[in-house]
């Protein structure tokens, strides 16, 4: 039982759901809100009923005849009396009250009323009639600083005064007679005690309806932030039943709510690049899977060649030497075969770690140039065409590049004839941008086998590439460090017409 009172109390006061949370903080702030209301009504509510009082009693003193008050003060001029102590109400000249009819007015009668006069001797009367009530009495300064604001006709606000029994009443000051030949100061008193009660009342009033305005807000704002909320309990389903399998599903991008819009957009944005990075995944595990099958497949061949001429070598065929020599040749071409298998899968593993080549200004005609006498040489009897447009300049890595014409020059040597084959090779400038192309009157690639030429270990002939000893790396390495230069590669082949490769490569890096 305890815990379950403890669960609703942190529920109720520490909320962890979002719900929870914004009802408790809209109507905490609604409550400050209220609060400050409530204080800032009664002070102004205050100061209001206040002044009011005060200008009630003003126009009563203006109303009560002037003969009141100086039948008042004659009366008390025998007493010699010329002002009381605060202390002793009853010391304040009270006087024989004139009889007369109009000095019974019901305005002597207010409970908490008392009115008197302060002469210009300071002698001061008590008008009032039948009081209980002392009048709180002020310095002699004091009234004196009074009596000439109230003949400069200054205004002379209502002061609050503390009399000898230490009752709060509000006071407020009037000229006996007009300012030239003013008889003294009308000084009218009332308790506040009735004041405070009316505020304090409408105080406790505000208060009740206070209240019931935060029950309603309770009661009506929790299923209005039910309602609310519900899209976010959408997106919270949607991506609790979001796993491996279900990347597809999207929530909908539309709920009426700009921030659930936006959290949908996201989500959704976020199962898409998933779903792209399981499926390039797969695709990456798949390529690794072939090539390491290839690579195996690559690397078993020259070593059961070579395993197979130990083997011969050991049954005796070292004593003759024509056989050695053969073997020997034979093992020779198959570990160079094996060296450069090695040396292409390392150069792979290096461009596929997102290299950052050391780039220098280079002219790619002049490159070209350069290499002219060791493609001559690699032709043999074929014919080698260069048709360069200098100058051609731009930011490259010079080896990377000689490596690039090299594999596509290979290829195409391969895939010509020796005696009437003619590889052209052709550099051309356009706005930053330089093209190459190596294009040959070779045998031509059929069309299923285009879209596969630049993937490792792919071979469009298989009995003719083996024979010269590719592995179906070259076209992959040349495309990586085609990328690694920010270009672009593409071939355009017809079977028996030939192969032209395009490289684009930008000159503004």
């Amino acid at each position: 039982m305890n815990k379950l009172r403890s669960s609703a109390f942190a529920r109720l006061f520490a909320p962890r759901s979002l719900r929870y949370q914004l009802l408790n903080r809209s109507l905490l702030i609604l409550a400050a809100l209220l609060l400050l209301i409530g204080v800032l009504q009664y002070v102004i509510m205050k100061d209001f009923v206040f002044k009011n009082k005060a200008e009630a009693l003003n126009a009563q003193i203006m109303s009560m005849p002037m003969d009141w008050f100086r039948n008042a003060s004659s009366s008390n001029a025998g007493t010699g009396s010329n002002r009381p102590q605060p202390d002793n109400p009853s010391d304040i000249g009270l006087g024989d009250k004139p009889e007369r009819n109009h000095r019974d007015s019901p305005m002597f009668y207010q409970p908490g009323l008392s009115i008197v006069l302060i002469g210009q001797d300071g002698t001061i009367s008590d008008v009032s009639k039948d009081t209980t009530v002392s009048a709180p009495l002020l310095s002699e300064e004091q009234y004196k600083k009074i009596s000439k604001q109230l003949q400069a006709r200054k205004q002379v606000d209502y002061q609050i005064v503390n009399n000898a029994q230490g009752t709060e009443q509000l006071v407020v000051f009037r000229l006996a007679g007009p300012p030239g030949k003013a008889e003294g100061i009308i000084q009218a008193s009332t308790e506040t005690d009735s004041l405070k009660q009316l505020l304090l009342t409408q105080l406790a009033i505000f208060a009740g309806l206070s209240a019931l305005a935060l029950a309603a807000g309770l009661a009506l704002y929790l299923p209005l932030l039910r309602r609310t909320l519900k899209p976010l309990s959408r997106v919270v389903l949607a991506a609790q039943q979001t796993d491996a399998g279900s990347l597809t599903r999207r929530i909908p991008a539309s709920h009426g709510q700009v921030e659930i819009d936006r959290l949908s957009e996201a989500f959704n944005g976020m199962l898409a690049r998933l779903d792209i990075s399981f499926e390039t995944e797969r695709k990456t595990t798949e390529k690794m899977r072939r090539f390491i099958a290839d690579a195996s497949h690559e690397l078993r061949t020259p070593l059961t060649s070579i395993h197979g001429f130990l083997e011969v070598l050991l049954r005796g065929a070292a004593a003759n030497p024509e056989q050695l020599n053969r073997a020997l040749i034979s093992m020779q071409l198959e570990s160079r075969r094996i060296n450069k298998l090695v040396e292409d899968l390392l150069a792979l593993a290096k461009l596929d770690q997102d290299p950052q080549l050391q780039l220098a200004d280079t002219r790619l005609d002049e490159l070209l140039l350069e290499m002219e006498p060791q493609l001559q040489l690699i032709a043999g009897s074929r014919k080698v065409e260069l048709a360069l447009a200098p100058p051609v300049s731009g930011r490259f890595h010079a080896d990377k590049l000689k490596q690039v014409l090299l594999n596509l020059f290979l290829n195409a040597v391969q895939h010509t004839d020796s005696e009437s084959g003619v590889i052209r090779i052709t550099l051309a400038q356009h706005i930053k941008q330089a093209e190459l192309t190596v294009a040959d009157n070779g045998s031509g690639i059929q069309a299923e086998h285009l879209p596969h030429l630049f993937e490792r270990f792919y071979r469009s002939e298989s009995s003719r590439t083996r024979k010269n000893g590719g592995a179906g790396l070259g076209l992959a390495i040349t495309k990586s460090i085609v990328d690694a230069h920010k270009g672009t590669i593409e071939v355009n082949s017809q079977p028996n017409e030939g192969t032209t490769f395009r490289i684009v490569l930008p000159t503004d890096l």
